[in-house]
């Protein structure tokens, strides 16, 4: 038997509570991991706590990554033993999840932690962390260079958001932070920011084109602050889509693409193909931001996760929130 956080629906609504189950019970999948550390995500959160419709089938365990050691494996790219981490592919959605001690999965959504990484650095960097160096990446790739110009950050105090700014700080660029926590702008320009702005300066309905004044962008916001964004990106300028934090409608104008040339490019972090999460993975072990993010990580219990779960939405929770599933 194996403990997991277990969402079940009712006549009542939805349940979530930690409860043992049985190895036969794990879904279909041709690698069984045992899981060392998972995290509380955004997503995970409304999946805990129904305020959103994420879970898609019942029973469920939540959570969308994982790291740990294979158990069982039919891939011939994985053996006992090996340390693996996995990030998205609707886990905690439409197949079980992180939040337990166990899971079995296809061998195609996983990856080999690169040397350098344990499983818990791995998921002291996350999803959270993945994505965020997917967009790091998106943004070097796309040949934004330090001397450019400023790079906004949104979300700052998030997961993806503070991670991105050391991220970015490391290779040198000069980032702007928008947060609507300004209290927390010491933190902030710790992390390698080097200004702090309020995030209503960028939240509500704005011009078609605006002042260019970021080289790049990281957004995972959306809405109008996105749109806000782009509007004030530079001539060629890139800007990044990987949340939706204030909303998912995109209310711009096509102006800044076709006047100013701006790429908007989508971050995917659920289904990237393999060889971009490796080359991501690789690029975060080399970064070396694990000791960094001590500082800016908290570590529950398994059991405590559903009451983590409302606090998280509720804005109470600072940085990244690692579940040591085995205590």
């Amino acid at each position: 038997m194996f403990n997991a956080i277990v969402i079940d629906k009712t006549e009542h609504g939805n349940t979530a509570v930690c409860r043992q189950l049985d190895p036969a019970q794990l879904p279909a999948g041709n690698v069984s991991v045992k899981i060392d550390y998972s995290t509380l995500n955004y997503k995970d959160g409304l999946a805990i706590t129904n305020r959103s419709p994420i879970v898609r089938s019942f029973p469920m365990v939540p959570g969308i990554d994982f790291a740990g050691r294979v158990d069982t494996s039919d891939d011939p790219r994985y053996a006992p033993g090996d340390l693996v981490i996995l990030n998205g592919w609707g886990v905690g959605e439409t197949h079980w999840g992180g939040l337990a001690q166990q899971a079995r999965v296809s061998g195609d959504w996983l990856v080999p932690a690169p040397a350098g990484i344990d499983a818990r650095q791995a998921m002291s960097i996350g999803t959270a962390g993945y994505t965020a160096m997917l967009s790091v990446l998106a943004v070097a790739r796309h040949g934004v260079q330090p001397d450019d110009g400023e790079i906004l950050v949104t979300g700052a105090n998030g997961g993806v958001g503070s991670i991105a700014i050391m991220l970015l700080a490391q290779r040198g660029y000069r980032v702007v932070a928008s947060t609507g926590r300004l209290g927390d702008a010491p933190r902030l320009k710790q992390l390698g920011a080097t200004e702090v702005i309020d995030r209503e300066t960028l939240s509500q309905p704005g011009k078609p084109l605006g002042k260019e004044r970021w080289a790049a962008a990281i957004d995972s916001v959306g809405s109008h602050t996105l749109a806000n964004i782009c509007a004030s990106t530079h001539y060629r300028g890139v800007v990044t889509a990987c949340g939706l934090a204030q909303g998912m409608d995109f209310p711009a104008s096509v102006a800044p693409f076709i006047l100013r040339g701006i790429t908007l490019v989508g971050i995917d972090s659920v289904r990237a193909p393999r060889e971009l999460r490796i080359e991501a993975w690789a690029a975060l072990a080399q970064a070396g931001i694990a000791a960094q993010l001590a500082d800016n990580t908290s570590e529950i219990s398994l059991s405590e996760a559903v009451e983590a779960a409302a606090a998280l939405l509720d804005g109470k929770v600072k940085g990244r929130l690692l579940v040591d599933v085995n205590r």
